[in-house]
């Protein structure tokens, strides 16, 4: 017979995830309802919590992301509870979540904000380590430095910083499009950026301001099942600051890229003896077309390629993305679904479900989206959106009205690649624009280099890298839509003070 239940908890609000999102959403909540209960529910030890937060424009936005004990939340906000456990169920109609600890918690609104998890290339194996969380990233540094090899499989955000940041290890990077960073950048950037990944790391890197709280000391309890599988909530920007990603080798960074390619298969290294399988050396030269040699040295993991190529390694890191963390929440509840998996929001944050929001990685933004907006899952949506969940379940609970955020008019996002600081302005990449548009480039090697993307004589979108101080103007040129055909080439002259012009 089960055993019976506690009795149930109630809090006018609960918020699920201790990420950016489920914090930021909390923060607000309590700040608006300060009278009001709020449960925020997470299965991590540790919240994220934003520090250092500063506008740099009117929607551009940089801060930094900080792991403390949940204790620091209760002490800033007394009308949060933290609950440490994962969810084990939602039952929507009774308003009621119940958590893997035996509890049940009532709501009478609910904003499900618990991210997503890495898209792994092979579920299970050993040496298939994917990085989301801060334990996976301290997992990753602690198998790099005893390893000789590795192979980064993926072109998103995490994989561009890692192949930067690992030093005395040979990095073979296979990606499955002609250029890196094909989520961020047009193959002219991605030039611009490989550039200096194949040069020598001599720059000295910039010191690190963040505080950390590590799990670390914390008593390591036995894993059941269910806890194994929790994912912690999502790295925050320069996640990889203050880990050693060092290898076993002296020099600073060896790093080859095989381009348009994708996993084929997986071999460990019995069955990769047996079958009598050749892989092939590092190669010595980014630019060599020299003779493919054989790799004598045995290798735990063997990667084969679509290209055909087998390499060698120590250990595989899949950083192919990311797929919203729906479960549990989706069983026996009929929710609407994106195309990428995540919970459908309209433009309240709303779910398909009575008094349901959602926020972060989780969601997909299914309202009538403005041009120049996009959602990708980054640290500055998930903080955005969680920022303006809790705004509109404030106003539902009051019956008031609010109007859309203004986050949402423009794609902004600022972060670092490559030691360089990059800003991505609206439709950067020209996305979903049609082939009638036109692009103006202005590029220094070593430098900086700066994209604009017009169309019928405005401004779309904009890549800018390196330290340029053009995003507040190129921002508002894009909001304004500006007619700007007169000014021609004249807006990327680096001689012309172009705010001179819109001031």
């Amino acid at each position: 017979m089960e055993a019976a239940r506690p009795p149930p908890t109630a809090g006018k609000f609960v918020v699920v995830g201790g990420g950016i999102a489920g914090v930021t959403c909390a923060e607000q909540l309590a700040i608006h309802c300060p009278s009001e209960d709020i449960i925020l529910v997470t299965a991590s030890p540790v919240i994220k919590a934003v520090t250092n937060f500063k506008q740099v424009s009117k929607i551009l936005e940089e801060f930094d992301v900080e792991e403390q004990p949940r204790t620091m939340l209760e002490n800033r906000f007394p009308n949060i509870k933290v609950i440490e456990s994962g969810v084990k169920q939602l039952k929507s109609e009774e308003h009621c979540i119940l958590t893997e600890d035996g509890n049940q918690y009532i709501y009478k609104k609910l904003c499900l904000c618990a991210g997503a998890k890495p898209k792994l290339i092979c579920e299970g194996n050993p040496y298939v380590l994917g990085i989301r969380d801060t334990d996976s990233a301290q997992e990753f540094q602690k198998q790099l430095t005893n390893a000789k090899r590795i192979m980064i499989i993926g072109n998103g955000g995490i994989a561009l910083e890692l192949v930067y940041e690992i030093e005395g290890c040979e990095v073979i990077w296979a990606i499955k499009d002609k250029a890196i960073g094909n989520t961020f950048f047009d193959a002219g950037a991605a030039e611009f950026l490989t550039s200096k990944l194949i040069t020598e790391k001599t720059e000295a890197k910039v010191a690190h301001k963040r505080t950390r709280y590590t799990t670390e000391g914390r008593k390591k309890e036995s894993k059941t099942k269910a806890q194994a599988n929790n994912v912690g909530s999502a790295l925050g920007p320069d996640w990889h600051e203050g880990l050693n990603l060092k290898g076993t080798k002296e020099f600073s960074r060896k790093i080859h890229i095989e381009t348009k390619c994708e996993v084929k298969k997986i071999y460990l290294q019995e069955e990769f003896t047996i079958l009598k399988k050749e892989s092939l050396t590092f190669p010595r030269d980014h630019h060599s077309k020299l003779v493919k040699t054989a790799d004598k040295e045995r290798w735990p993991v063997y990667v084969e390629l679509t290209n055909e190529k087998i390499y060698g390694c120590d250990f595989i890191v899949s950083a192919t993305g990311v797929t919203p963390n729906i479960e549990p929440f989706v069983h026996d509840n009929n929710f609407n679904l994106g195309e990428d998996g995540g919970l459908k929001v309209d433009d309240h944050m709303h779910t398909s479900l009575p008094d349901v929001y959602a926020a972060g990685d989780i969601c997909t933004a299914s309202w009538q989206l403005s041009p120049v907006w996009q959602q990708m899952r980054l640290w500055t949506q998930a903080r955005q959106m969680g920022w303006y969940a809790a705004k509109c379940m404030a106003a539902d609970s009051l019956e008031d009205s609010i109007d859309m955020d203004f986050s949402f008019e423009l794609f902004a996002h600022v972060t670092k690649f490559f030691n360089y600081k990059v800003v991505l302005l609206g439709k950067y990449n020209a996305q979903g624009l049609g082939s009638d548009h036109e692009l103006m480039l202005r590029c220094t090697k070593g430098q900086e280099y700066i994209k604009v993307v017009m169309q019928n004589g405005r401004m779309m979108g904009a890549v800018l890298i390196g330290e340029t101080d053009l995003e507040e103007t190129f921002e508002n040129l894009i909001l304004n839509q500006m007619n700007l055909s007169s000014y021609g080439e004249d807006l990327l002259d680096p001689n012309i003070d172009i705010e001179d012009y819109f001031d």
